[in-house]
Formats: structure tokens, sequence, C-alpha cells
């Protein structure tokens, strides 16, 4: 193709502020031919697993990552040869020798679809920073100047795959991502004397910390020319991995919808000041009422719960107390009270707890209310909800009733001012008419902002919940 130009398509920021995303799974090969618009890969962001199509026609050269690596926002992950424009890709080549113990490489790979280094494509621009101070004046030296760029986000350029890195050839180029380069200097650890297990010789953390554990061994002294750093900061950094029995533990990576949820979740309950009230009510009247609407012609088609009433009840209590409907304005130290409800619905899928939102909520119909709920739930259990519906919920509810719990103490939704968590209903003896008698119950409770919501708020907004599913008439008298 002696008329074409390598694209590198970057991974784009698909949510709000993100910084990384997991290729979950290639849809396309090195010499598939793509067109603009063609869905090329699914990432997973901080909780939506999301496809990502290519902008431009063209042949794919190489996937710079495989599945299951998270990358960092703004790094090429696949590199496509595209008719036309500036000079051909083949031509780029050779600007950067392969490495020195194989100078004579590049002109015997194939022109097209050659590995690269992880996370990094075929270079679009002749920029090129300044060698290191300690590369010499030799092909092997310019490699190493090269690659030393491309770590550091100047584009990329094809290079042989690598054999088995030897700790003498890292000293002149240790590949390495930036946060992995910044664990190593807080550790005290030379890259130079690290042994890379990634793709493509690319030295990760777990290789930083077997560095410096294996520093630490009696049997094993230090190098002689670096300084003793690692064991003189041992009390100031994070453990390094120990052995432990595989037969007995299982380690998990945090990453993906648990990290996010991790993060979240602390970020929330160090923030909001939160409280918690509680109320056991009677719901026999609205599990009626859930029967009767399933045969109406107006919800054929349409999943109806007791979710659905709960949340037209929770909508109701909103509209009879809107102040409860607002979030903080830590910066300008302003509660700003919302005139919409976009309501959070906590739904469990196979990649973890993630809350979705129906947008203006409060606007709905039962009927459309319905609707939405179920799209929601069907989205997110086939892993395909976006980014946007998790963003700008102001309140939640999370229905812990289906795992058989009877309540629970749960944590905002990081942003929101409120979260209604109801337990399983079920029959248990009633005072109902003066007589005990089995009736539908169940227990809901309400953790809020304190900086937002006082205690009376919250007491109202919880007793006009329970109020609406005691008596669900009050959907037609308090509308």
């Amino acid at each position: 193709m002696t008329n074409a130009s390598v694209r590198e398509f970057k991974m784009p920021d698909v949510g709000e502020g993100l910084t990384e995303a997991e290729i979950l799974k290639w849809y396309v090969q090195p010499g598939d031919t793509v067109t603009d618009g063609q869905v090329v890969c699914e990432v997973e962001t901080a909780k939506a697993a999301v496809e990502l199509p290519i902008p431009y026609d063209g042949v794919v050269r190489s996937l710079h990552f495989p599945e299951g690596t998270t990358v960092d926002v703004g790094t090429s992950i696949i590199a496509v040869e595209v008719a036309g424009g500036a000079a051909p890709a083949q031509q780029e080549a050779p600007a950067v020798p392969a490495p020195a113990a194989e100078p004579e490489k590049p002109a015997e790979q194939p022109p097209a679809r050659q590995p690269v280094l992880v996370g990094y494509g075929v270079a679009t621009s002749s920029t090129r920073r300044r060698p290191r101070k300690q590369a010499p004046d030799t092909a092997a030296g310019q490699a190493a100047s090269a690659v030393q760029s491309e770590l550091n986000g100047h584009g990329a350029a094809p290079v042989a795959p690598p054999a088995p890195v030897a700790p003498a050839a890292l000293a002149q180029r240790p590949l390495a991502k930036p946060p992995v380069r910044k664990l190593a200097k807080d550790l005290g650890v030379d890259l130079a004397t690290v042994t890379p297990t990634g793709p493509d010789g690319v030295i990760t953390r777990e290789d930083v910390h077997a560095a410096v554990a294996a520093a630490q061994a009696p049997q094993q002294a230090a190098p002689a020319d670096r300084p003793a750093a690692p064991a003189a900061s041992a009390a100031d950094r994070p453990a390094a991995p120990v052995s432990y029995d595989s037969a007995r533990e299982t380690r998990v990576p945090v990453k993906g919808v648990r990290k996010a949820t991790a993060a979240a979740m602390v970020g929330s309950a160090f923030t909001a000041p939160h409280v918690t009230e509680f109320v056991t009510v009677d719901v026999t009247r609205t599990m009626k009422l859930v029967e009767e609407l399933k045969q109406d012609k107006e919800f054929a088609g349409l999943r109806v719960n007791p979710l659905l009433l709960i949340a037209k009840a929770l909508l109701v209590a909103i509209r009879r107390n809107p102040d409860v409907n607002a979030s903080w304005d830590e910066a300008a130290q302003e509660i700003v009270v919302k005139h919409y409800v976009n309501l959070g619905i906590a739904a469990a899928t196979p990649r973890g707890l993630i809350v979705p939102n129906i947008k203006d909520a409060h606007a709905k119909t039962l009927p459309e209310l319905a609707a939405s709920l179920g799209e929601l739930v069907s989205t997110a259990r086939e892993g395909k909800t976006s980014p946007s519906a998790m963003q700008g919920g102001t309140v939640t509810i999370t229905n812990v009733g289906v795992f058989g719990v009877d309540t629970g103490t749960p944590l905002l939704n990081p942003g929101e001012s409120a979260i209604l968590a109801v337990g399983a209903i079920k029959p248990q003896p009633w005072v109902h008419k003066g007589k005990v008698k089995p009736r539908q119950v169940t227990t809901l409770a309400l953790s809020f902002d304190h900086r937002l919501v006082d205690g009376e708020l919250g007491s109202k907004v919880l007793a006009d919940v329970a109020a609406v599913l005691e008596q669900p008439k009050r959907l037609i008298t308090w509308a």
C-alpha cells in the first residue's frame, strides 16, 4: 500500500473525567478491514461496558493491548492503515532501530501488522525528545533514546518482538509506564535491575515489588552500584507481595467496577455525614395493587412489581418535601435544590453493583415509569449501561429485599442527598383493625446527608413513603 498512512486510535474518555478503561473484548484482528463507525472493541470504564467505534476506514495493522488490559485514557490502543494521506507507514519504520542485540531485524520484518510497544502506536510525528544522558552514540543508544521518547507520550515506532530480556539489556532500555516509574522511584528501585514480565518486555508493578522482595532476602546482597534505599524506606512503603498458598487463597485484582465502587463509597462515607432512619410498614394493599396492575391493559408488556410502586411513592414524597432533593456545593458552600428527580436504581450485574438513574422520573406517568424501570434493569443485566446513565442522579433506591435481607444502612451515592433501602416483603403477624393477622410487611431505611437534610425533613420523607405504601390510594389524593 504505497499511498497509505497509519492512524492511531486512542482510548477516549467515554465518561466524565475517566482516567482509564479495561479492554474487555476485541471484535477485530490484525488484517481485518474496518469502516468508519464500526465497533472494534468493548471496554469497561468506571462502571459501564462501552463499545468503541473506529472513526475511519482502513485495515487493522496491530492491536496494542490484549483483552483484560487496563489502559490509560489517551493511550493508543489500535493502529489502522488508511488509504491516502501522509507518507506511508513503511517509510517510518526504520526511524527507530530494533534492540541492540539484533540491529538488522527491522529490515526482515513484514511491513504491516508487526508488534509494537504495549500502549504506544506507530509514530505519526517526527518529534523526538533528546536522548537520555547514558545513551551511547550507537544504534543501541539511539534505540534506547527513541524508546524513552515513546514512554513520554510522543508516538512510537514498530519494533521486533523482544526476546527474553536479560538485566544487562534492561539497563539500556527499561520499559515502564509513568505510574510504575513513580512506584520504583518511591521504593528506591533501579528499573535497569528489574526483570520484566509484562507484554513486550514492559515492567509492571508486580515486577517492581518482586525486585524489592528479592533485595530484602538475606541470601541476596543489594547491588554495589545502588544505594540501599529499599531497606531504609521499608516502613514507609506498601508491603511487598509475599508468597501464599494458592490452593487456600485467591487474590483478585481491584479494578473496573470494584475499584470504582470502593473509591466512591470511601469518598461518600468520609465526606457526607450519614443519618439513617427506619420504619416498618404494612404493604398488603400495595401488593394487591401490584397484582391488579399486572392485569391492566395499560401495563401490557411492562414489568410491574413492588419496586414500581415504591419508586412512585418516593417520588410523591419528594414532591411533598422538595428540599430533600438537593446536593452540596462544597466550593460555593451552598445547597443546590434540584427541581427535577433523576431516580437512581441500584442494580446487581455480572460486573458488580451499578446505579443507573431514570432521568426526569418525576415527570413520568406510572406506565412510563414502569417502562423506564424495565429498560434500566434489562440494560444493566446485559452490561450495556452507558456512563451517562449513571451520572446526574439525585436520589437512589436499593432493593436489598431481593436477597432476603430485612433492612440495611445504605451509603449515599456520591453527590446525592438520600438513598432508600427496601427490605424483604414477607408475611408477618400484624395488628390490623384491632386483630392480629398475617400481613405483608417490609422495613424501609432512609439514609440522608445531614448537611442537606435535617432529622425533621428526613423523617417526613420516610413517613410519606410508608404512608403511600400502606394506603396506595394516596397516589391519587396526594397527586
